[in-house]
């Protein structure tokens, strides 16, 4: 092929099956790397009327699934983040933030030269799951945006004034009306769907197959 295929990623930040299926997708594109790829990321919040300020992270967590099992849920991402590398970690006093911000942020990281948004999503991913970090804070998000090569000041003013977030808002619209209620999903050159965190060897066998070159014709004295 060549063009690149493209993969459109549908996540929510606070997702730990998110970090997962990205550290997934990027084990197979590691192993084919004669394969041409180009990855962005679009939004989708699992808790879109979390208060703009967010929750205690582990009371809300509780509230969900009750004390117990909510432990035992966090115990489990564990053992599942330590085989991708992922250091999951809830402090006390981390936060489940409301995302749109952090959305936002990525947005303007896809329509900005020279920023790599694959860079910023990994920042936002490891801040909250990894650190504890609110990345439902602007002051927090336009820290991590310095760290990647965006203007700090600017974002930190642009999140405050609240710009694009209704561009962001259309953008999750559109994919809950394209059927997507769970996230990740993956979009492989426009047609392919696969949901989950899925293992590598699944992205693999689109990806060989979109790349796979067709027989070539026999002549008529073979």
């Amino acid at each position: 092929m060549t063009s690149p295929v493209t993969i459109q990623v549908i996540s929510d930040i606070v997702c730990p099956w998110c970090y997962v299926g990205k550290r997934r997708l990027e084990n197979a594109l590691a192993s084919r790397p004669e394969i041409s790829v180009e990855v962005s990321w679009f939004p989708f919040q699992l808790s879109p009327d979390m208060p703009r300020e967010g929750k205690d992270r582990r009371e809300h967590y509780a509230s969900i699934f009750g004390e117990e099992r909510s432990r035992e849920i966090m115990s489990r991402m564990k053992d599942t983040g330590l085989a991708e590398g992922i250091a999951f970690d809830t402090p006390p006093g981390a936060r489940s933030p409301n995302t749109l911000s952090a959305h936002v942020l990525l947005y303007w990281a896809s329509r900005s030269v020279g920023i790599d948004q694959g860079a910023l999503v990994e920042k936002l991913f490891a801040a909250h799951h990894c650190r504890g970090e609110d990345v439902g804070s602007p002051y927090v998000l336009a820290g991590i945006a310095g760290e990647v090569g965006m203007n700090s000041a600017e974002v930190l003013k642009a999140l405050q004034d609240g710009t694009d977030e209704n561009v962001v808002e259309q953008l999750m619209a559109q994919a809950r009306e394209a059927g997507i209620s769970g996230v990740p999903f993956f979009i492989v050159n426009g047609e392919h769907g696969l949901s989950g965190a899925q293992p590598p060897e699944a992205f693999l066998q689109v990806l060989d197959e979109l790349t796979r070159k067709p027989a070539e014709p026999r002549s008529a004295a073979s």
